[in-house]
């Protein structure tokens, strides 16, 4: 029975993700994601208490999938400075294709919804970790010469958030990607001529 209850749950969830990606949280209704999923709108009820509810977890289950994915890319790389070209390539790309996860750390419409407001907490304390290890991994190398880690990790993340809006609104990924591999520059760099 439980093998079957997780089934519809998941088949529930499949058809809200692709209702919230096509009108967003405040215009899809517990009807439409029923009617997506062929099931009746009452039935909804016995597995989630909400459309909160909903989604919430796929926005849980978006933030899984982006962490992973992005960890996976970046193991692939053998140098720090790849690892962070990764980093930058992956997010935008993993933005891009999670409208669900992208829409709950961007939106001001959900800043009274204390589950997300945790999420977006959690995600960018996951991002700066993910950055410093890799910045201290190269120090360690002897490739960078970073006064503190974690200052540089928190600054580099602020400067992507700063820039996702308009990347992951770019079709052509390649300009993002020449926008990523131009502030690289920059930051392995820097601006002053030596």
């Amino acid at each position: 029975m439980t093998e079957l209850r997780n089934d519809i749950r998941e088949i529930i969830l499949k058809s809200a993700q692709v209702i919230f990606g096509k009108f967003g949280f405040r215009k899809t209704t517990m009807e439409e994601i029923a009617k997506l999923a062929h099931k009746a709108k009452s039935s909804l009820y016995h597995y989630f208490t909400s459309k909160e509810e909903i989604f919430k977890a796929i926005v849980e289950k978006e933030g899984r999938l982006f962490r992973e994915e992005i960890l996976r890319a970046i193991s692939l790389e053998n140098t720090t400075q790849k690892k962070l070209r990764t980093y930058f390539v992956t997010r935008m790309h993993m933005l891009q294709r999670l409208g669900n996860f992208y829409s709950a750390i961007k939106d001001e419409y959900f800043e009274h919804y204390a589950f997300i407001e945790r999420l977006r907490e959690q995600h960018d304390k996951e991002e700066a970790e993910i950055i410093k290890e890799i910045l201290n991994k190269g120090i360690e190398a002897g490739e960078y010469d970073i006064v503190d880690p974690e200052i540089t990790a928190f600054a580099i993340t602020i400067t992507l958030k700063g820039l996702e809006y308009s990347w992951i609104k770019e079709t052509d990924i390649s300009k993002t990607e020449k926008n990523i591999d131009n502030l690289l520059e920059i930051l392995f760099y820097g601006l002053v001529k030596r």
